[in-house]
């Protein structure tokens, strides 16, 4: 598998990811995120960044013109659509950026995954599942019934998200399914809200099977 670490909002956190080897790091542009990066990340540091993993920009219902801009401003390599955006859209910004399509899933085991996610197919690269809260685009830091996603067969990577920290390793390194791509962090790996603890993430990806 593979781990990405979101809501970065440090230059030199931003460097010291990328030298612990995780693969992605996630900037968050949605303005009502504390991890906002506007006004704490200047694009003019982070684009010219000799970077090997792949950053990734997470947009909350934002318009195409503003998701382009950032990811010309950025060099974002990514682009992560964390809100209600419908196939079609995903499918302009697909024409431009390889795209992440967000799921928010509900506690339960009821959920239809491959209904919700089958219009998206064509037009994203990857789908990632984040626990549902009202009123709450990511960051909760609660989990979702992971067994939900092993009743369904999904078809595309995907990345697991929603209140992993340190002490899931062993379930993570347990957990199957074919499609199965990429763990994602936030809030279990922080000092405070946007401050990553970098000596958690670098024992979560010593104990995770990274590639």
């Amino acid at each position: 598998m593979k781990l990405k670490v979101c809501g970065i909002t440090q230059l030199e956190q931003l460097q010291q990811v990328d030298e612990l080897h995780i693969n992605y790091a996630g900037l968050i542009f949605y303005n009502q995120s504390s991890r906002c990066i506007v006004n704490k990340l200047k694009a003019g540091d982070v684009k010219p960044l000799s970077l090997s993993l792949k950053k990734v920009g997470v947009f909350v219902n934002a318009d195409e013109h503003d998701i382009m801009t950032q990811v010309e401003n950025f060099g974002l390599d990514i682009v992560q659509l964390h809100g209600d955006e419908t196939p079609g859209f995903c499918n302009h910004i697909s024409n431009h950026v390889t795209v992440i399509k967000a799921f928010r899933i509900t506690p339960t085991n009821e959920q239809n995954i491959d209904w919700m996610v089958k219009p998206y197919e064509e037009y994203c690269d990857f789908y990632l599942f984040d626990t549902n809260r009202k009123n709450a685009y990511g960051g909760t830091g609660e989990k979702f019934d992971w067994k939900i996603l092993t009743k369904n067969k999904i078809n595309k990577p995907f990345f697991l998200s929603g209140g992993i920290g340190l002490n899931d390793v062993e379930r993570l390194n347990v957990f199957e399914h074919p499609f199965f791509f990429a763990v994602d962090v936030n809030s279990k790996v922080e000092i405070a809200e946007g401050i990553k603890d970098i000596d958690v993430i670098r024992k979560l990806a010593h104990g995770l099977l990274i590639k």
